[in-house]
């Protein structure tokens, strides 16, 4: 992970779970941490025990959806620490119902969050790449982003919407030496889920210290090697 060492690691979705995981693993190692989440008390937690563990972190609590928000959020990190060089987009949430009971609003704010928030932040943070001649956009989303099951078809639509921008995007930025990763995970016991963290039910699942191993894995490779893509389950989970 040496790597990871005086970078800037921008993370959304940070104040609990993958990202919060995430923001601790990547705070052993000397970064300079900007943290999202909707929750200022819950990202203040976390803050203090990135500090703790010796790397500085600015926090925002927010909406990813908003685009004057991410905007701000990337200007005042830009301010603080100079460039951002790594990209968490790990926002996200799901709603599971049958098509006939999804509402217009349900519709719209999944894709707020999961897929347009992704938009905002990666549009927000190319122009500082750019001129900084390189960075890395790891975007979480899930191995429902290559199938679908009932009831999923608002968070399924989301995630394909969001793996899909994310390839795209890759074409479009590897010219630019910018690095675009997608996280396609499985069964996370996070959350996330209708049953609480830490559920019987979830022993055999993933824990978020797994995802934020991976994630962090990534993001540490030298400068000439990417991991576009990165499948990962739980061994008990069928494939």
């Amino acid at each position: 992970m040496e790597n990871l060492k005086n970078k800037t690691i921008f993370i959304t979705g940070a104040s609990r779970g993958i990202g919060k995981a995430t923001a601790l693993k990547c705070s052993a190692h000397n970064v300079q941490l900007v943290l999202l989440a909707r929750n200022n008390e819950e990202l203040m937690a976390v803050q203090k025990e990135v500090i703790a563990n010796g790397s500085k972190c600015e926090i925002f609590a927010g909406n990813v959806a908003s685009e004057k928000f991410v905007n701000d959020v990337v200007a005042s990190a830009l301010a603080a620490f100079g460039n951002i060089d790594i990209v968490i987009n790990n926002a996200g949430y799901g709603i599971f119902k049958s098509v006939e009971e999804i509402t217009v609003a349900e519709w719209d704010d999944i894709f707020a969050t999961n897929a347009k928030g992704t938009f905002l932040v990666s549009k927000a943070v190319i122009p500082a790449m750019k001129q900084n001649g390189k960075g890395h956009i790891i975007n979480i989303a899930s191995d429902v982003a290559k199938r679908t099951f009932a009831n999923g078809s608002l968070y399924c639509a989301s995630k394909y919407a969001q793996d899909a921008f994310s390839m795209a995007l890759r074409k479009e930025l590897r010219p630019f030496n910018i690095k675009v990763s997608v996280v396609y995970s499985g069964l996370v016991d996070s959350y996330f889920h209708a049953e609480p963290q830490g559920d019987n039910s979830h022993e055999d699942w993933l824990k978020n210290e797994d995802m934020a191993n991976a994630i962090a894995y990534i993001a540490s490779q030298p400068p000439h090697v990417v991991i576009d893509e990165l499948m990962i389950h739980p061994l008990s989970q069928d494939y």
